[in-house]
């Protein structure tokens, strides 16, 4: 599909879900794949924010690894000020190892830049001036400019996968973003898991939207919904969640072979059948999840188009 189709269809939706009840778009950065053709969230933001006037702007994430942690704190935040405070910011670290190859940023630094980042961003945000002395990044008495609309900063989640992730989360205070490859058991688990690193550290999950992202396939019969699912799953095989690379995440899913694999997605972690059993399985993720923010990646239009008009009234 030529990208300007995907530009337009993207766009189109996202003029629909302003008008439809929808709490925010989430972009998503990703960098020389055709799984996301977004490769700046801030930019798109922009776009977006022009083009809306009740649309949350999510950033779902910025790679803050591959970033000078000053001149994404300026970019979200200029984002922020221009879209009348409307600004979600989430951070990753992302795991491709072809991102940080091709912008020449060491994969085995990704953690520790990815989390001074994120320090420096709230810091600069928050401070007059902002002095930092860390492995990577220094600077003394630095103004950064424009502050955010929204005061102290704009709602902010970190992406974790990894227990290790979780844990450096639950340990600075930071909400997270659940990821989309695991099942409802292991989001329960994760959940669980990230509540108690938060409060051995003081800090408690009551009131804090925790989004959780699904790939999303509703059609008018179970079975067409359950073949969308499967084409989703082989175009997302095929394209970002490389067999290869999910193993990075740490997944339950590392040690089965890649039809198991491919099953498991299709069954356990795809979110798929008609309207009233897509209901039902989100229902059941609130339920046995603590699910109380849903982030939906539809894999078809059919699937975006009947989620609008026939899932999320029910929500």
């Amino acid at each position: 599909m030529p990208l300007e189709t995907i530009y337009d269809r993207a766009l189109q939706r996202i003029d629909v879900m302003d008008s439809s009840g929808y709490d925010a778009v989430w972009l998503a950065e990703h960098h020389f794949t055709d799984y996301s053709v977004c490769p700046s969230v801030h930019l798109m933001g922009m776009h977006v924010a022009n083009r809306t006037k009740n649309l949350r702007i999510g950033m779902g994430v910025s790679l803050a690894a591959l970033y000078h942690p000053l001149r994404l704190a300026e970019e979200v935040a200029l984002l922020d000020v221009l879209s009348g405070g409307r600004v979600n910011w989430g951070a990753g670290r992302g795991f491709d190892p072809n991102e940080f190859a091709a912008l020449g940023v060491p994969l085995e630094e990704s953690r520790a830049r990815y989390q001074e980042t994120v320090d420096i961003v709230l810091k600069a945000w928050t401070q007059d001036r902002v002095t930092y002395n860390g492995e990577y990044f220094q600077f003394e008495g630095v103004e950064v400019l424009p502050k955010p609309a929204q005061r102290p900063h704009p709602p902010t989640w970190v992406a974790a996968t990894s227990t290790d992730a979780m844990s450096w989360a639950g340990g600075a205070g930071h909400s997270i973003l659940l990821d989309p490859h695991c099942s409802v058991h292991e989001l329960a688990d994760k959940r669980q898991f990230y509540s108690d690193n938060l409060e051995a550290a003081g800090h408690s999950i009551e009131g804090r939207e925790i989004p959780v992202a699904r790939f999303i396939a509703c059609a008018e019969t179970d079975g067409q919904a359950e073949e969308i699912a499967r084409n989703g799953v082989s175009w997302l095989f095929g394209s970002y969640a490389k067999p290869e690379n999910i193993a990075k995440t740490a997944l339950p899913t590392t040690e089965r072979k890649s039809k198991e694999r491919f099953e498991y997605y299709v069954d356990d972690v795809v979110v798929h059948g008609t309207p009233d059993r897509v209901a039902d399985k989100i229902a059941r993720l609130q339920d046995e999840a603590g699910l109380n923010y849903l982030m939906c990646a539809p894999l078809s239009n059919d699937s975006f188009i009947q989620f609008t008009d026939k899932v999320l009234p029910r929500l």
